[in-house]
């Protein structure tokens, strides 16, 4: 047993940096294969949806052109999606096949340093990704620049808190092939229902109160108000809606995926 006092921990911002860079190196490995697609899926997506079908949509949504509308929502779906992936598939493959988190546990660090360095890299690919569609937002005139650089930041949070159920519903996964429910069941319908692609208030009455309990939703709502200067009181129950949802589902998350980890 480690004797904490005659080895002790280095400072856990150094822990936590230490799982965030291990991440950070693998990533930037491929830096082509891994760094081009999050700048073009979303000119692929825009093209085909918002400059194919918006032409059709003359009616402005929320009083911005359908482009617009569907362009800041993209900014979240984009955060959502990448920490997704990275700590459903991305944990599951580190934790059951490549045994990656073994050797990390043999170095200075414990448990809940990983499982947090883990949160923090998802975020981090939240804001990447989430920059990245803002630049293309920006190339095509879709958002202004300087008032849209705050997007990448939600995008942030918007990944933290997402890689917090994503790993929540890792804990429980024994095969791989049963994050296919936790996608088809509930991240692909966010898509559609949290107003990235119509506004919220179009659903029928009854659809509603689901939209504002899944989280997507207060994360477009708060970068759509960020890319276009409207802000509202409302905004900050956004803001703490997301803060306490990344609490409570961290910590349950860190709880349960901890047990794995140990034993």
């Amino acid at each position: 047993m480690r004797n904490n006092n005659a080895y002790p921990y280095p400072p856990l911002a150094s822990r936590l940096y230490g799982v965030w860079f291990r991440h950070m190196r693998v990533y930037t490995q491929n830096i082509f294969s891994n760094g081009l697609p999050p700048f073009l899926e979303p000119i692929l997506f825009l093209a085909g949806i918002g400059l194919g079908l918006g032409k059709y949509i003359t009616e402005s949504m929320e009083g911005l052109a359908y482009i617009e509308f569907l362009g800041t929502g993209l900014l979240m779906t984009s955060a959502m999606f990448t920490a997704t992936f990275e700590c459903t598939f991305g944990t599951f493959i580190r934790l059951e096949f490549e045994k990656v988190y073994d050797g990390m546990l043999a170095a200075p660090v414990t448990a809940n340093n990983l499982i947090i360095g883990e949160m923090l890299w998802a975020g981090t690919k939240g804001l990447f990704f989430s920059f990245a569609v803002l630049c293309i937002l920006a190339l095509f005139g879709i958002v202004s620049l300087p008032k849209s650089l705050l997007a990448p930041f939600v995008g942030f949070i918007t990944g933290l808190m997402f890689s917090t159920l994503a790993l929540l519903v890792t804990s429980f996964v024994k095969t791989i092939n049963h994050f296919n429910f936790y996608f088809t069941g509930l991240i692909s319908p966010m898509f559609f229902f949290s107003g990235v692609v119509f506004p919220i208030s179009n659903l029928p009455g009854y659809v509603r109160p689901f939209a504002e309990v899944v989280p997507l939703t207060h994360s477009v709502r708060l970068v759509r108000a960020v890319c276009t200067h409207r802000y509202s009181p409302h905004l900050l129950f956004d803001l703490l809606y997301i803060i306490v949802f990344t609490l409570v589902i961290g910590y349950f998350a860190v709880r349960r995926l901890k047990k794995r980890l140990v034993y």
